[in-house]
């Protein structure tokens, strides 16, 4: 009983230092986007200021949401 609590603690231990970690890796992911205004749907590190076509494929500029959300 003592070994299967003590299990059961770990694994619970594990998985909120795991849910933790994964919220942390959001942000920064948000923080490092582009700042064009305009972007490529297909390669989203081609970005520019005015609308235009992406240098790599060709694809017309898709503006980018800046509502902040």
């Amino acid at each position: 009983m003592k070994k299967t609590f003590i299990i059961l603690s770990f694994a619970g231990l594990l998985l909120g230092t795991a849910a933790c970690n994964t919220s942390a890796k959001k942000d920064n992911k948000e923080a490092a986007k582009p700042k064009g205004k305009y972007y490529c749907t297909m390669h989203p590190e081609v970005t520019s200021d005015k609308p235009g076509t992406c240098s790599k494929c060709g694809m017309d500029l898709a503006e980018r949401d800046t509502t902040g959300k």
